[in-house]
């Protein structure tokens, strides 16, 4: 599990002063600014940062040192991430989605093992868990939501999967 949790990403420059448009992934979005310093991945960068408006699921953000429009292009794309230790206590069996990248991924009937979790995204219509599986190439993305995926146990470092595409074949297959 990593020491560092991603809480938003930086998406677009908006105006002439630096300001950013920022995707949330807290769960009240306004909050991304309340832990303190953000960081890029590599904790290479660290922004201090100010929300000034919301709309259309984006915040607009003014982030300390960034002053021009051209300082905020340059940081487009970056990921913000903040160490895990300043985030609220998790209750018990609630995780932040971070930690399950990683996990294995076994179908719920079964139990057979099939693949690990590549990573989770939200591109607006709810979470999405990307499976690699074992001898595959290729992903499959699956909705994150009881009916596929009833069962998560961070503790164990799995996650039960009851229904998938067809991209999962069985070995045999996959030898010829």
């Amino acid at each position: 599990m990593s020491d560092l949790v991603c809480l938003g990403k930086i998406v677009a420059a908006h105006g002439i002063k630096g300001e950013v448009k920022v995707k949330s992934f807290t769960s009240n979005p306004k909050d991304i600014c309340a832990y303190g310093k953000l960081s890029n991945k590599d904790k290479t960068h660290f922004y201090q940062g100010q929300v000034k408006g919301f709309a259309k699921e984006l915040l607009r953000v003014k982030f300390e040192g960034v002053d021009t429009r051209n300082a905020a292009e340059e940081i487009v794309g970056t990921e913000l991430f903040v160490s895990r230790d300043v985030l609220p206590e998790l209750k018990e069996n609630t995780f932040y989605l971070a930690d399950l990248v990683g996990l294995k991924v076994l179908e719920a009937k079964t139990k057979k093992e099939l693949g690990k979790i590549a990573g989770v995204y939200n591109f607006g219509a709810g979470d999405i868990l990307e499976i690699s599986f074992e001898g595959q190439k290729q992903t499959e993305m699956l909705p994150f939501n009881d009916t596929y995926v009833p069962t998560v146990d961070i503790k164990e470092g799995f996650v039960e999967v009851s229904q998938t595409s067809m991209n999962y074949q069985e070995d045999e297959e996959n030898e010829g």
